[in-house]
């Protein structure tokens, strides 16, 4: 999780989504200066980390902030 977060976009994406609670890539992408499958990258990276989940909607991807990917983030530095 902390590699994931190594990058300050992926940083600014995690808190974008904490702060809409659920947005598709083009949300995103209309918030930084990132081209659409940069943003995907980035996107794909926090979901393997466990810090976003995905979900279909339509012919797009909602992307929100994992609950249980965040606890374990919070879990881990206050054990640090």
């Amino acid at each position: 999780m902390a590699k994931a977060l190594g990058h300050p976009a992926r940083v600014r994406i995690l808190r974008l989504l904490a702060a809409r609670q659920t947005c598709i890539t083009g949300d995103v992408v209309a918030e930084l200066p990132l081209a659409q499958s940069t943003v995907s990258e980035h996107l794909r990276i926090l979901r393997e980390a466990g810090l976003v989940q995905a979900t279909p909607d339509g012919t797009k991807v909602a992307y929100c902030v994992s609950p249980i990917g965040l606890a374990a983030l919070k879990r881990g530095i206050s054990e640090l």
